[in-house]
């Protein structure tokens, strides 16, 4: 979530991804939209009900030494929503300035990925991880568009 040249990121409290800044997201349900699946876990996590999201790239995340952890990830660019953040039991949301993303605190990927959006880039990205959550090595390319339902 973007508003007033500051980013909503929230710090995960439990679960993958403990004890760093994120944006609110999980997992889609069987039978469920990847939209539909942004929209609920943001109202779950965050107390937001996103509006008119867009969805601004694909990442996808390999760790060869724990391949249950690998996953597909859609992100999307929020600028409209109802209700005021709130923290949950699993996330905790704070706004950053654009100028002072904790990127020390993120995953190591996010500084590769997250700069390019913020400057209206949309991307598709793949990350391989080693042992100590670093980046063994990773691919980035811009698109022109996302469908809706990848």
């Amino acid at each position: 979530m973007i508003k007033d040249n500051k980013i909503l990121l929230a710090l995960k409290k439990r679960g993958f991804g403990a004890g760093k800044w994120n944006g609110p997201g999980g997992k889609v349900e069987k039978g469920e939209e990847i939209i539909d699946a942004a929209i609920r876990e943001t109202k779950e996590e965050i107390g937001v009900e996103i509006i008119n999201p867009e969805k601004i790239g694909i990442m996808r995340f390999h760790f060869p030494y724990k391949q249950d952890w690998d996953m597909e990830v859609h992100v999307f660019l929020v600028k409209e929503w109802r209700g005021s953040p709130e923290e949950s039991e699993e996330m905790a949301p704070e706004w950053f300035s654009l100028d002072e993303i904790p990127y020390e605190k993120m995953w190591a990927d996010d500084k590769f990925w997250l700069p390019r959006i913020l400057k209206g880039e949309k991307v598709e990205a793949d990350f391989v991880f080693k042992e100590g959550e670093t980046i063994d090595k990773h691919a980035i390319k811009v698109v022109r568009s996302f469908n809706f339902k990848n």
